[in-house]
C-alpha cells in the first residue's frame, strides 16, 4: 500500500510540475514575442509547451514510465530553446526542431529496451562501429579549440562521441553483467586511446569517469576504483605534457586575468556576467550575452545566471540533482544487472557531463569542451541525452511492469488463487 501511495504522489508530482513548466515557458516566449512582434516567437509560445505536454504525458500512455524524470527532461531541453532565442532565434529554431527530434529518439530508445533482452548479438557489431565511427574525426574532422573531434560532411556537422556514448553504455552495461572484462575493458581502452589521439580529453574524462563507476557499480571492488583513479591522474598528466591547449586551459583557470585580451578572454567573461546577473538577473532579453565567444555551446550556463539570476542557476542545478536521483532509484529498483547497470551508466554520463562543463564555467576546474545536457546548442548533444534519457525511462518502464506483476500475484495469493 506504502509502495502504492509513493507511485501517485510521483505521477502527480510530475503532472503538477508539467503544467507549471509549460505555463513558464509559455508566458515567457509570450513575453518575448510581445517584445519584438515576430511570429516566431508566437510561433514557440505555442509549439514549446505543447512539447512539453507530449514530452511528460504521451510516453506513459505509450509505455509505462516516470512522469517526473520527463518533466525534468523537458524543463531542461526547453530551457535550452528559450534562452537560444533571446540570444540567437535562429539556434532556437533549429533547437526546437532537435527538441521534437529527440522526443521521437526517446520513445524509440525505451522500446528496444522493453523488446530486445538479448544484445549479445549486437556487441561485436557495436563495439568495432562505435571504433570506426570515433576514427571518422582523424580522416574528415576539422581541429576547433585544440581538438579535432567534429565531422563536417557537406553542410552537416557532427560530434561522433556523442553516439558513441550511447553504444558504450550499453555495451559496457552487457558485457560488465555478463563478466566479461576482458572485452569491456579493451573496448574502453580503444575508445580513449581514439579519443586521444583528436586531442578530445573532455569526452574522454567522460568516457574514463563513466566506465570506472560503472564496474565499481558492477562488482564494489575498491581496490580496481583505486587503480583505475590511479590510472587516470597519470593519463591527465600525459595529457598535460603532451599537448599544449590543455596546458593554457590550466594556465586560463589558475589566473585568466593574466591574459585576458586573449585566452582568459572566454572565462572572465563568464565570470563577469554570473556576476552581472546577481541574485534574480538583469531580466530575460536583457543583458549582453553573446560578449561570450561560445555562450551558446559552453557557457550556456552564464547566459542562465546572467539572465535569471545565480537564485534560479541553483535551481537548474537542483533540476539536474533531482534527475540523476530519479536515474539512481530507477537504477537500483531495477530486477537484472544489465538493466540496473544501464540505467546507472546513463545517470552517470549526464552526471558527470554536468559537473564537468558547470565546474569548468565557475572556475571550479579547468574548462573542458563539452557541453551542457538538454540545453547547449547542438543536436548531437541533444539527440544524445535524449537517448540517454530513453534507456533511463525503458529501465523504469520495465521497473513498473515488474511492480504490476507482483502486484497481481499478492493479489491473488490473497483471494486464494493459484
Amino acid at each position: 500500500m506504502r509502495r502504492d501511495e509513493r507511485r501517485a504522489r510521483s505521477r502527480e508530482a510530475g503532472r503538477r510540475l508539467c503544467w507549471a513548466v509549460m505555463l513558464f515557458y509559455f508566458l515567457a516566449f509570450l513575453l518575448l514575442a510581445l517584445r519584438d512582434m515576430a511570429w516566431q516567437g508566437f510561433a514557440l509560445a505555442a509549439a514549446v509547451p505543447a512539447m512539453i505536454w507530449l514530452g511528460t504525458n504521451l510516453l506513459p500512455r505509450l509505455y509505462p514510465g516516470d512522469r517526473l524524470l520527463l518533466s525534468l527532461t523537458n524543463f531542461l531541453c526547453a530551457l535550452g530553446v528559450l534562452v537560444h532565442y533571446d540570444t540567437n532565434p535562429a539556434y532556437a529554431y533549429s533547437q526546437a526542431v532537435n527538441y521534437g527530434i529527440g522526443l521521437g529518439v526517446m520513445v524509440f530508445c525505451v522500446w528496444a529496451v522493453r523488446l530486445i533482452r538479448d544484445w549479445d548479438w549486437a556487441m561485436w557489431p557495436l563495439t568495432l562501429g562505435s571504433l570506426a565511427l570515433l576514427a571518422l574525426p582523424l580522416l574528415f574532422g576539422r581541429e576547433t579549440y585544440g581538438a579535432k573531434n567534429w565531422i563536417y560532411l557537406g553542410g552537416v556537422s557532427f560530434q561522433s562521441s556523442e553516439f558513441v556514448k550511447l553504444s558504450l553504455i550499453l555495451s559496457l552495461a552487457w558485457l560488465m553483467s555478463r563478466r566479461r572484462a576482458l572485452r569491456w575493458l579493451a573496448f574502453t581502452v580503444a575508445c580513449l586511446g581514439l579519443l586521444m589521439l583528436q586531442k578530445d580529453l573532455g569526452t574522454a574524462l567522460l568516457y574514463f569517469g563513466t566506465a570506472l563507476l560503472m564496474n565499481f557499480a558492477a562488482n564494489g571492488s575498491l581496490l580496481q576504483l583505486g587503480l583505475g583513479l590511479s590510472g587516470g591522474a597519470g593519463a591527465a598528466l600525459m595529457g598535460y605534457r603532451m599537448f599544449a591547449h590543455v596546458k593554457r586551459r590550466v594556465a586560463i583557470w589558475r589566473n585568466p586575468w593574466a591574459d585576458y585580451e586573449n585566452a582568459g578572454y572566454q572565462l572572465v567573461q563568464g565570470l563577469m556576467a554570473i556576476a552581472s546577473g546577481g541574485l534574480f538577473g538583469v531580466g530575460i532579453g536583457l543583458g549582453s550575452p553573446t560578449t561570450i565567444p561560445v555562450y551558446h555551446t559552453d557557457f550556456i550556463f552564464a547566459v542562465i545566471c546572467e539572465q535569471f539570476g545565480l537564485i534560479f542557476g541553483l535551481c537548474v542545478l537542483a533540476v539536474f540533482v533531482a534527475l540523476i536521483w530519479r536515474g539512481a532509484t530507477i537504477a537500483m529498483a531495477a530486477r537484472s544487472a544489465f538493466h540496473g547497470l544501464l540505467a546507472i551508466g546513463c545517470t552517470l554520463m549526464l552526471g558527470l557531463q554536468t559537473f564537468v562543463i558547470i565546474g569548468g564555467v565557475i572556475k571550479l576546474i579547468p574548462l573542458t569542451g563539452v557541453t551542457m545536457p538538454f540545453v547547449s546548442y547542438g543536436g548531437s548533444s541533444l539527440l544524445s541525452s535524449m537517448c540517454l534519457v530513453g534507456f533511463i525511462q525503458g529501465v523504469a518502464s520495465l521497473n513498473e511492469d515488474d511492480l504490476r506483476e507482483d502486484t497481481r500475484i499478492a493479489m491473488a495469493v490473497e483471494v486464494g488463487e493459484p
